[in-house]
């Protein structure tokens, strides 16, 4: 089974048809565009076909296809919702030993699998369970089921390994990684590759020479001259399961699946298929997969945005774009327009500047060919695309700008007065603040319908979310426009509305705050980033500071500060790590240790500052280091940062609530396994985040206290989640 692709169309274009030729093969194809993603629909189709293949006596030999170019892009998954929204696992049909096993494979008939376009999850796992692949050019082939919580469910955790070998097929699964039908072939896993208008022919044939015996009928799931010794394959698999343990110690979807695996080469294939069928069952039930799949269909929601994508707007073409600011942001964002094949003209206040910002535009797209995420020749053409300013005179026919300029309301408000009276009449006026209010940067204007928010989180040619904030009066076009540049560029585009911070800023913004509370109370500052890094963030509250410098530290503190004065922790400790020399990774010198090519150590040296810090604040009960578990170190920091989304979604600053989640996933590297921060909340639970938090609140103050909207929710049983009603919230700001 897999990560299908969603089924589109009406269900009249879902089926699977037969069709019997003059030579004695039947061609059964498999009908549900776009990528014929393996419904339950279609495999009754599936079941339906081969019996009625089996009984014919004019059939001899059986070839399996899939219509549109495209064999199968896996298990449709919107299956997998309905399970996680009934808890019945039973609504998932019994595929692996009933069809692939007895239909399939066991035929008295060789099935020929006839692949081009792609192959993935359960489309593989048929391909797998028949005697022979013949596929086209190109063809993407891949298990990434790991991607979505769960196992290969079509015997794939059997199969693969006994075509590619053990090694390659736990680094497949275990990596979700497609490779081309062109390695397929060098690893065992396809019989040949022709082209596309010969891939029905050939297959057709190499079926009846199988039928014939000119050919050998081979059952994969009986072959064991790949997999080895069992003191090797075990070897190997050890080796697999401490990998594991270090990249992804909170999915147990990778253990499982080695687990699987060693259960069919000591008890044979056929035992291994029970097992994952139990196996997989079980997985589907966990919250990792629940995670999973709420994220890959929150992802895919993001680009539905309501009287904007619906009322019958096109989208109008972004050929120019200019950035203004050629810093750490704004080269960034540059490189992303640039390597899209989108002109850039790139503006600075001086010739150092301009040269530097180049360079680093230079620099982004080295990275980019030396990591072959981009071809040398592309890499090219992009720098060819690219124009360095000194003024507003190659802005006369710019489509789009991009400010990325420092923090400052004056400079900002200056730069968009001057772009309303250079640019033309449509071009989308768009700025990459993080936090400030976007009717302010656009006070002094009367283009207020164009002005949007294009917040890209850094480094920008890297990171995928792109934040498009938009004000009460930005144009549902404008919106659109941006939506569709962002898509060109491969970002994920989260529409939000405007306020400080936005929504993912603003939600986590209390996300330190409660990590200073913490180690302002005596609690140690390297186990508070452990616990952070344990639950499955990249790295700690401290660290994330070190990394970003401790001047944004400041800044960003500053603008909520003032406002949400009611429910800020002013903390005095990054002050005096600067007082003392200290910038974090900037200079080496943080919360921890930076040296050249080794990872970051904990600094022994920086608790004299905490102590001083902890004096000033005067804090700790009664005196003495606050006494708490891992738990509640995660609580005190996570809760407040829920209570914030909470007053996001009141606001209805997001569409919905799984528009926060794709955005603290994709923004704040909130661990994608858990579902983003409103489903991790739901999870958690609504009444225990609630009385946590009015707890703390009658000890540390407003900080903690929870928001009407939380406290409603957990009154009533709701479900963070659940849709704000229309009169839920008076203080729309979208």
């Amino acid at each position: 089974m897999a990560r299908g692709t969603l089924v589109s169309g009406s269900m009249a274009k879902v089926k699977v048809t037969l069709e019997v030729g003059n030579d004695g093969v039947a061609v059964i194809t498999i009908f549900n565009p776009p990528v014929n993603a393996l419904a339950i629909p279609i495999i009754a189709g599936l079941n339906e076909k081969f019996e009625e293949a089996g009984r014919r006596n004019d059939v001899k030999a059986i070839v399996l296809t899939g219509s549109g170019g495209r064999f199968s892009g896996g298990f449709d998954i919107n299956v997998f919702e309905k399970v996680h929204e009934t808890g019945d696992v039973s609504i998932l049909p019994d595929v692996s030993v009933d069809f692939v096993v007895n239909t399939l494979e066991d035929s008295k008939k060789p099935v020929v699998a006839a692949v081009q376009g792609l192959a993935l999850g359960g489309g593989l796992e048929l391909a797998l369970g028949c005697h022979a692949r013949i596929a086209a050019p190109k063809t993407q082939l891949g298990l990434p089921e790991l991607s979505l919580g769960v196992i290969p469910g079509f015997g794939g955790t059997q199969r693969l390994p006994r075509l590619v070998g053990l090694q390659k097929a736990i680094e497949l699964m275990l990596s979700s990684k497609t490779i081309l039908s062109e390695e397929g072939e060098k690893l065992g896993l396809i019989d040949a590759i022709v082209s596309p208008q010969e891939l029905l022919k050939v297959s057709r044939s190499w079926a009846l020479e199988i039928a014939d015996r000119r050919k050998p009928w081979l059952r994969s799931l009986h072959r064991t001259d790949k997999i080895g010794s069992l003191s090797e394959a075990r070897e190997i698999l050890k080796v697999a399961r401490q990998q594991a343990k270090k990249t992804a110690p909170n999915m147990p979807q990778h253990q499982a699946c080695l687990n699987v695996i060693e259960d069919g080469i000591i008890h044979g294939g056929y035992s291994g298929v029970l097992t994952e069928t139990k196996v997989f069952r079980e997985l589907v039930l966990a919250d990792t997969s629940k995670g999973l799949v709420h994220v890959f269909f929150a992802q895919r929601a993001t680009s539905k945005v309501p009287n904007v994508t619906d009322v019958g707007l096109k989208p109008r073409q972004i050929k120019k774009v200019a950035v203004i600011g050629g810093g750490l942001m704004g080269s960034g964002i540059a490189t992303a327009l640039l390597v899209s094949n989108i002109s850039v003209v790139l503006k600075e206040v001086n010739s150092e500047y301009l040269q530097k910002g180049i360079k680093s535009i230079e620099g982004n797209v080295k990275g980019l060919v030396t990591r072959r995420r981009l071809t040398q020749d592309k890499g090219q053409k992009a720098l060819s695309l690219l124009k360095g300013s000194l003024d507003y005179s190659d802005f006369k026919d710019a489509d789009m700008v991009i400010e990325a300029v420092i923090e400052s309301v004056p400079l900002k408000q200056k730069i968009f007065s001057e772009l309303e009276k250079v640019c033309p009449s449509h071009c989308v006026l768009a700025t990459n603040t993080s936090t400030i209010d976007l009717n302010v940067v656009g006070e002094k204007t009367n283009s207020h319908d164009r002005i949007v928010g294009a917040h890209f989180f850094s480094p920008a040619h890297v990171m995928p979310l792109l934040e498009i904030v938009r004000t009460e009066k930005t144009s549902a076009q404008v919106i659109l426009d941006l939506l569709t540049v962002g898509k060109i560029i491969k970002k994920v585009p989260v529409v939000v509305g405007n306020c400080t911070g936005f929504a993912v800023n603003r939600a986590f913004f209390p996300y330190t705050q409660g990590a200073h509370i913490l180690v302002n109370s005596g609690v140690d500052v390297f186990r508070i980033d452990r616990v952070i890094s344990d639950f499955g963030l990249p790295m700690g509250p401290f660290q994330l500071q070190d990394l970003a410098g401790y001047g944004v530290a400041l800044a960003v503190g500053k603008e909520f500060s003032a406002a949400f004065p009611d429910r800020t922790f002013r903390s005095p400790l990054v002050e005096i790590l600067i007082k003392n020399g200290r910038n974090g990774k900037n200079n080496g010198k943080g919360y921890y240790i930076y040296e050249k090519g080794s990872k970051p150590k904990p600094d022994p040296s920086v608790l004299s500052l905490i102590e001083e810090s902890r004096r000033v604040t005067n804090i700790m009960p009664g005196g003495k280091p606050l006494t708490v578990t891992d738990q509640d170190i995660l609580e005190v920091i996570l809760f407040p940062v829920v209570n914030e989304a909470c007053r996001i979604l009141d606001e209805e600053i997001v569409i919905r609530a799984a528009d926060l989640d794709i955005a603290s996933v994709l923004g704040m590297s909130f661990p994608s396994y858990r579902g983003g921060i409103v489903f991790w909340a739901d999870m958690v639970g609504p009444k225990h985040i609630y009385a946590s938090l009015k707890k703390w609140s009658g000890v540390y103050g407003n900080f903690f206290k929870p928001s009407r909207f939380l406290e409603e929710r957990a009154t009533r049983g709701l479900p963070l989640s659940a849709p704000v009603s229309s009169s839920a919230s008076s203080r729309s700001r979208m």
